[in-house]
């Protein structure tokens, strides 16, 4: 049977990183959490119950929403994670076909999510969506540029649906963290047309990568940032996680924008 007073959360990629680190601190905080993954999870191994969802298959979301709301009635937070990356790479080494994947988990992923997840809210007067976005959704990232047109495309989503749903309770925020300690970076999926040309610099930037996630935020860090922008009274339209997602994103806002692209280049040797 439903507690309604529990408030009812999803958190899709909730098998590892970000996710993980989000749907348990979202229980000690209180909510009833549901995790996903595509593969579901096993009974009693964490402290919420995991669903398989697949966020690139229309029955696969309207199934896992069904579930949610038949067990507990509503939902109240959908935490959209769920995501993947291209290895560092020229953009002309993907396919169109590579193109269309990460787009179809990354973006329309949370476009299937909250279409079927907004009407429940509607019906129940209120709820909010987090959505995971990424410092490259405002600034970026040469040989990365898939995942940035992802991130930026989630951003233009994100507040153009606040701006339509807060009339009727519902809230819908970005968190943008910068580079965080999971396995996203090992993970990532290798570019399928992939050139002779780009063969040093892949490897370099891979290099360089991998050394700012092993320095990068914990997840636990964007969890708390979640949980923020989750409870906060007036959530704002995005909420950037650490000192390095801040400074950037003040440098987007104020610097001149020579002086950016000069930095980023500095910063990853491209001119070397």
């Amino acid at each position: 049977m439903a507690d309604n007073n529990r408030k009812i959360a999803l958190v899709t990629g909730a098998s590892s990183g970000i996710g993980a680190a989000t749907a348990q601190r979202l229980v000690t905080a209180g909510y009833k959490v549901y995790g996903t993954s595509r593969q579901g999870g096993q009974a009693g191994k964490r402290p919420f119950e995991m669903l398989p969802l697949d966020v690139t298959r229309d029955d696969s979301v309207e199934a896992v929403i069904n579930d949610v709301i038949r067990l507990e009635g509503r939902i109240d937070l959908l935490v959209n994670n769920a995501g993947f990356s291209v290895a560092p790479a020229g953009a002309e080494e993907s396919s169109i076909d590579q193109a269309h994947s990460i787009f179809d988990t990354n973006f329309f992923g949370i476009v299937r999510m909250t279409t079927a997840v907004v009407p429940h809210m509607r019906a129940k007067g209120g709820g909010r969506i987090v959505n995971i976005g990424s410092v490259l959704g405002f600034l970026p990232m040469p040989y990365m540029a898939l995942y940035a047109a992802t991130k930026h495309a989630i951003e233009g989503y994100s507040e153009s649906l606040d701006h339509e749903l807060r009339a009727r309770g519902i809230r819908v925020t970005v968190i943008e963290p910068a580079f965080t300690k999971t396995l996203i970076d090992a993970n990532a999926m290798q570019p399928d047309l992939a050139k002779e040309e780009y063969r040093d610099v892949r490897a370099a930037i891979a290099k360089w990568v991998s050394q700012a996630v092993e320095a990068g935020d914990e997840p636990s860090t964007v969890a708390e940032m979640v949980l923020k922008a989750a409870t906060a009274v007036r959530p704002k339209a995005r909420y950037t996680v650490g000192a390095a997602a801040r400074r950037l994103r003040l440098l987007r806002r104020f610097a001149p924008a020579n002086m950016v692209d000069a930095g980023i280049r500095r910063d990853m040797r491209l001119d070397a």
